[in-house]
C-alpha cells in the first residue's frame, strides 16, 4: 500500500503531499524533511529505493522516487508494493502530467495543484492503485476538465446577468416590465451604478 505521495524541488519545498494515513500537520512537514534529506543526498548513480525514514515508518516502507529536472517525485510505500512497479507508476504519473500541461514544470505544479490531485486521484486512491494506463487517465481528467467548465458557465451566469443589467445604460429605471401576458411592476429601487 502506498503510505505517501511528495514531489518536492531540489530546496526542499514541497509542491505537493498526499498521505494516505492520518498526521498532524507538524509530523507531515517533519516527514517531508526527513524524506528530502535522505533522498536529496543520495548519489544519481545509485538505485531509486532506499529504507523509509524513521518518521514515516523505518524499515517496514520504502521511498522511491525518480528525480526529473528541479523535482523529486517520492511514494513512500510498505513492503506490499513492488519497487520497479512503483518506479513505472512514477513515470505514468510524469508523462501524464507532461501531457496535461505540455511539457510540464514545477510552475503547472504550484499554479494547478487542483488539476495535478485530480490526476492524482485518477491513478491512486486511499494508497491502493486503481489506474496505470495514461490514456484512460487522460481521458478521465479531460472529461472532468469539461465538466468544469460547464458548471463554471452556469454557475457565473447570475455575475454575467448583474454585469449585463449594469451596463444597460437605460436612461431611467423602468417602472414596468412586459413579457409576454406577464406585467410586472418594479418598485423604486436605488441606482445600479
Amino acid at each position: 500500500m502506498i503510505k505517501a505521495i511528495l514531489i518536492f524541488n531540489n530546496h526542499g519545498k514541497p509542491r505537493l503531499s498526499k498521505f494516505f494515513e492520518h498526521y498532524n500537520e507538524d509530523t507531515e512537514q517533519q516527514i517531508i524533511r526527513e524524506t528530502f534529506h535522505l533522498v536529496s543526498k543520495r548519489d544519481e548513480n545509485v538505485c531509486n529505493f532506499l529504507e523509509g525514514g524513521m518518521l514515516i515508518g523505518g524499515s517496514d516502507y520504502k521511498l522511491i522516487y525518480r528525480h526529473y529536472a528541479t523535482l523529486y517525485f517520492v511514494f513512500c510505500v510498505d513492503s506490499s508494493e513492488s519497487e520497479l512497479g512503483i518506479l513505472d507508476l512514477i513515470q505514468v504519473f510524469v508523462e501524464t502530467l507532461d501531457k496535461c500541461f505540455e511539457n510540464v514544470c514545477e510552475l503547472d505544479l504550484i499554479f494547478h495543484v487542483d488539476k495535478v490531485h485530480n490526476i492524482l486521484a485518477e491513478m491512486v486512491m486511499g494508497g491502493m492503485v486503481l489506474e496505470t494506463n495514461m490514456n484512460e487517465i487522460i481521458t478521465q481528467v479531460d472529461a472532468q476538465n469539461k465538466m468544469e467548465k460547464s458548471e463554471a458557465g452556469i454557475a457565473g451566469a447570475p455575475a454575467r446577468a448583474v454585469s449585463a443589467v449594469k451596463n444597460m445604460n437605460l436612461p431611467e429605471m423602468p417602472r414596468n416590465i412586459n413579457i409576454g401576458d406577464i406585467s410586472i411592476k418594479v418598485p423604486n429601487l436605488p441606482s445600479f451604478k
